[in-house]
């Protein structure tokens, strides 16, 4: 759990937590587990969500301020980095949990999309990965040796229907992650993307046929699902200083479904499913 004993791995550091929603989020686990560890951080995420989530309780739990902002506002990135600086001075770790899709929620199908709304899905869950990282460096706040870390998934390689446009999302993030890994590697400043298995979490549960995709990803993997604290404990080593050789990677965690072929149990399940088929 996110709240267990921890091993101090994050003792003396400081960071920015983007996207806490609620205590189903994997930012919002994330974030006591950083504190379990011994981190100080803040916290951030758009006016919108500030007023529909819980950010203030996870304010109260960890005693981490809490910053609005809205990431396709570059005027609002500059003062959140201000205010972070003013908070800490500098930071150790990063943690980009930000991802939103128009026409996925407005069940616009992938031959059909709603170009403006892509763009919006485009500049929210991937090229504000760039924008955070850019003024983030330009106000000076990131330690060399820093972490920078963005929650990914598996559809940026393969593509899940339902997912939408946010397969295309994912995949630039992972490409700015790689693109911003190589520029501040002289640093020994880290940037690295998390592929997380589906998890049940309310931004997971607005994606139509989430279940499915859940259940499938459960069934294939050897390890199964993880939940969002055992991400949140992957994260944390990606945060820590044992891992300091570790940049421009895309890092599964997802029980091993993304080297999975399939498992008796499901050929099995498919024979019953489709018995007969070949005999009408």
């Amino acid at each position: 759990m996110a709240d267990q004993q921890g091993y101090g791995l994050l003792k003396g550091k400081k960071g920015l937590i983007f996207g806490a929603l609620d205590d189903r989020s994997i930012a919002w686990r994330i974030a006591l587990a950083c504190k379990r560890e011994g981190a100080e951080f803040s916290l951030s995420n758009a006016p919108v969500a500030l007023r529909f989530g819980d950010l203030d309780e996870l304010s109260e739990k960890t005693g981490a301020e809490v910053f609005p902002c809205d990431v396709t506002n570059e005027d609002e990135i500059e003062e959140l980095m201000a205010n972070v600086k003013a908070e800490h001075g500098k930071i150790d770790f990063m943690l980009h949990a930000i991802g939103m899709s128009p026409n996925v929620r407005k069940k616009k199908g992938y031959e059909e999309l709603n170009y403006q709304w892509l763009q919006q899905t485009l500049d929210i869950s991937a090229v504000s990965l760039h924008k955070v990282i850019r003024y983030a460096d330009e106000a000076d706040i990131l330690n060399d040796g820093g972490s920078i870390v963005a929650l990914s998934y598996i559809g940026a390689q393969r593509i899940f229907s339902k997912y939408s446009d946010m397969n295309d999302a994912k995949a630039l993030l992972e490409s700015i992650a790689r693109n911003y890994g190589s520029r501040l590697a002289d640093r020994g400043i880290r940037v690295n993307t998390v592929s997380q298995a589906p998890t049940k979490t309310s931004a997971g549960s607005g994606i139509k046929g989430f279940d499915g995709m859940y259940t499938f990803a459960d069934k294939m993997a050897p390890l199964g699902n993880p939940t969002a604290d055992e991400c949140a404990d992957y994260c944390v080593t990606l945060f820590s200083d044992l891992t300091r050789k570790v940049t421009m990677q895309n890092l599964y965690h997802d029980g091993g479904f993304v080297t999975a072929g399939i498992n008796e149990e499901m050929i099995n399940g498919l024979q019953k499913l489709y018995a007969g088929e070949d005999d009408e």
